[in-house]
């Protein structure tokens, strides 16, 4: 069973890991939440349709907060030296 959950977990991240837009790392968030959330719902309340959708509605909206908070770091655009000599960025891309 944990073999099955870790491939399935593993299938669904794959495609969302180069979101980088805040709506798209919201979307993948919220896609990733709900389904473990669904699952953790389901085996907490033995099966019951009410856990598993509260747990997928949990998962879905903490998902979608983390993944649009994780923005990733800017990159930099143009490089300069700074007074002592030491590489310094200057510009950054618009994300």
């Amino acid at each position: 069973m944990k073999k099955i959950l870790l491939l399935t977990a593993a299938i669904v991240a794959a495609p969302l890991a180069g979101c980088n837009s805040p709506t798209d790392r919201a979307l993948g968030g919220a896609a990733i939440g709900g389904l473990g959330g669904a699952g953790i719902g389901a085996l907490a309340s033995g099966g019951s349709a009410t856990g598993t959708l509260a747990g997928a509605a949990i998962g879905a909206g903490t998902g979608a907060l983390v993944g649009a908070a994780t923005a990733p770091a800017p990159r930099c655009a143009k490089w300069g030296y700074d007074y002592y000599g030491q590489r310094v960025c200057v510009a950054y891309y618009n994300q």
